[in-house]
């Protein structure tokens, strides 16, 4: 069974991680989780990208070698982060590898030998902060003239060097009609828009190598020339799952059915990665999905803008699960979003702390209260009852179809969090409170009856219940807090791990069986502390 295999970018090592790096690897990450509890097999791939001239000049910068700035980088930022954030990755894939540069090597010795590359001459306009050669619709012009790139508002250098020529050009035909064969190949639609546009204004042929510096890995018919960066960095997706080195993990494994990209690298991906495939004779990706840029003060938040936030500001603050949850809810994927510390504490209180964590504490503090933390067996469903499991399968359809599918992160946890609601609703309707004083008695008359007894206990099973529900469906999201509200509700030694429920059953009513010991663990959500001014 071939894996359902997930890229993020190989990320760029000029510096440390900030929150739009970190925005892309959790969506992998919460992907993969989901397919993962589907019962799928599954490869989740991220790295590092440590060639080019722009990592020459900041580890020059820094007074180090660049494979020294690159290990520090890679050692220090990107690999604790990733640990700290929970992303379960299953690879790791260093540009700089032996296991990388060798393939690489023979991929465009391959290309070369097929007669798909040739020698020619390059001039014009190189971003070296996107690394990427610029066409003129990719510039906009300064007050006095000069000519900047788009994305990073810099001036753009002009080279003039004798490089080598992938044949891109001769690849437009085929690529158009393999988007309008696979029209979600391009995620979303704007995206696939804009490809299908510049594909048909006609390709120009591609510079694959650098001759003016020596950071890279070497031509190997010509070592006086490195390969292009955005070609060595393309193959990682190749090189990690056994290219040339490993044929049955390279054959369960590739192609990706999804390449998680930002939108700025939209070409490379969407243009140049798949005539490469075409062009080795290469199956090519199931989807690239980009998604949109993170803004702070109406820029794109990026290191060179000033405007990069450390990810730990936040989990510091919100904590790692309402981390992973709030960019995903609060931003739909593709599109551009912006960030503020206001937003995302309103957010916060209401719906995590507000509505899930107190729903959790609620219901463990009655349990323990009327029935000792042993959970009583639910007596009859009435309407109401049947309302909430409907409410539920119609949560665990919507989430997996958005999630799982369409990669609509946001549309699936608001649907998880409406069926969150209904339960809150449900609860404040059935008033189990008052239902208690016919159960148990009051001050006054402490005989009860059986029937108020039953009636509690039908209440508080379907609450617990709900709750047993919602913590497969949060798991991929949020699997620290899910753990912990698993374990009070007694579900580990019930049913097992948390992990290895199925999200699609997460619908399946009547799991969690009576006498299932709950408890009240630490409070999920925490009140916010006011951050300390200066």
């Amino acid at each position: 069974m071939k894996s359902f295999y997930v890229s993020t970018p190989i990320y760029y090592v000029n510096d440390a991680p900030h929150l739009g790096h970190a925005y892309t690897t959790v969506a992998g990450d919460v992907l993969t989780r989901w397919h993962r509890q589907r019962g799928e097999k599954v490869w989740y791939l991220t790295g590092t990208d440590e060639h080019g001239q722009k990592i020459m000049r900041t580890a020059e910068a820094n007074d180090v070698t660049p494979q020294a700035w690159c290990d520090k980088l890679v050692e220090e930022a990107w690999k604790p982060l990733w640990e700290h954030l929970n992303i379960a990755n299953d690879d790791f894939i260093r540009t700089t590898q032996k296991r990388h540069t060798d393939r690489v090597q023979e991929f465009v010795q391959d290309l070369y030998d097929k007669d798909e590359i040739y020698k020619g001459g390059y001039e014009g306009p190189y971003c070296v902060g996107c690394e990427e050669f610029k066409l003129p619709g990719d510039l906009v012009e300064a007050e006095d003239g000069t000519k900047l790139c788009a994305v990073h508002k810099r001036p753009v250098e002009i080279l003039k060097e004798e490089n080598y020529f992938f044949k891109l050009s001769a690849y437009g035909p085929k690529l158009l009609e393999f988007y309008e064969a696979n029209p979600g190949f391009i995620q979303p639609e704007s995206a696939r828009n804009e490809v299908v546009n510049f594909v048909k204004q006609g390709l120009e042929d591609l510079s694959i190598s650098r001759s003016t510096f020596d950071w890279g890995i070497p031509v190997p018919w010509d070592e006086k020339h490195v390969i292009y960066v955005w070609i060595d960095a393309l193959l990682n997706y190749a090189t990690a799952v056994g290219y040339n080195e490993n044929p049955a993990k390279f054959e369960e494994t590739f192609p990706a059915d999804v390449h998680l990209i930002g939108k700025d690298i939209l070409r490379f991906h969407a243009v140049i990665w798949p005539a490469m495939l075409m062009a080795q004779g290469l199956p090519v990706p199931g989807r690239v999905a980009a998604n949109g840029w993170l803004m702070v003060g109406g820029e794109k938040m990026s290191k060179s803008n000033l405007t990069g936030i450390k990810p730990q500001d936040l989990t510091s603050h919100f904590g790692v699960d309402a981390y992973r949850w709030y960019f995903l809810r609060a931003i739909a994927f593709g599109q551009d979003g912006s960030f503020s510390w206001e937003d995302f504490t309103a957010r916060y209180t209401s719906e995590l702390a507000n509505d899930y964590g107190n729903l959790a504490s609620r219901v463990a503090a009655m349990v323990g209260k009327y029935f000792g933390g042993e959970l009583p067996a639910s007596a009859a469903d009435g309407d109401a009852e049947k309302a909430v499991q409907d409410g539920l399968a119609k949560a665990v359809a919507t989430a997996d179809l958005k999630i799982g599918e369409e990669l609509d992160f946001q549309a699936g946890i608001l649907a998880i969090f409406d069926f969150v609601k209904q339960v809150n609703g449900y609860i404040t309707e059935q008033e189990p409170w008052k239902v208690a004083k016919t159960a148990f008695g009051d001050a006054a008359d402490a005989t009860g009856s059986e029937e108020g007894r039953a009636r509690l206990a039908t209440i508080l099973y379907t609450a617990a219940e709900s709750l047993r529900a919602v913590a497969v469906l949060l798991n991929p999201i949020m699997p620290e807090t899910s753990q912990a509200l698993w374990d009070s509700l007694g579900a580990e030694a019930s049913l097992g791990a948390l992990a290895a429920q199925p999200v699609q059953d997460a619908a399946a009513w009547g799991r969690l069986p009576a006498g299932a010991t709950v408890t009240k663990g630490a409070v999920l959500f925490p009140r916010l502390e006011e951050p300390k001014k200066d």
